[in-house]
């Protein structure tokens, strides 16, 4: 599993994609309505940053900050380490191991975000890969 393209692992997942100068009450709705953990945020459609759940509790709740007033290019994470998708999903869990961060951007060679991989990945492939195992073994069972 650590061996497959990140690509792989993230196709077809939904992620929160948005511009620099929206409120953070309006990225925070769409990460609520879409149930991301982060959103992404461009400037001209290519990524300036990262915008977590962390960033917004402790750079707009605990700072005091009106979610409406605030752009989220004000509180967001700058510059973020990125992946490309062609890169084995061990590397990125390698990086938020190394870094101590939950999410990497996934972008294109100019930059633009084509998707997001979080922690959350790595425990769906370790489910997915539990379950084809419960299933080797009771197919095993059953021939015994």
């Amino acid at each position: 599993m650590p061996s497959r393209p990140i690509h792989q692992v993230i196709a077809d997942q939904p992620f929160v994609c948005v511009p620099i100068d929206l409120s953070v009450r309006a990225v925070t709705q769409l990460m609520k309505e879409r149930r991301q953990s982060a959103a992404l945020v461009t400037e001209h459609g290519v990524l300036t940053g990262i915008f977590t759940e962390r960033d917004a509790t402790f750079r707009v709740l605990a700072a005091g900050l009106d979610a409406d007033a605030t752009r989220v290019g004000d509180v967001l994470t700058h510059k973020p380490q990125t992946i490309s998708g062609d890169k084995p999903f061990g590397h990125a869990l390698h990086m938020m191991y190394d870094g101590g961060f939950r999410h990497v951007p996934v972008v294109d060679r100019s930059g633009r975000p084509v998707g997001l991989l979080s922690a959350r990945d790595a425990l769906a492939l370790d489910a997915e890969a539990f379950s084809t195992e419960l299933v080797r073994r009771e197919e095993i069972t059953v021939i015994l």
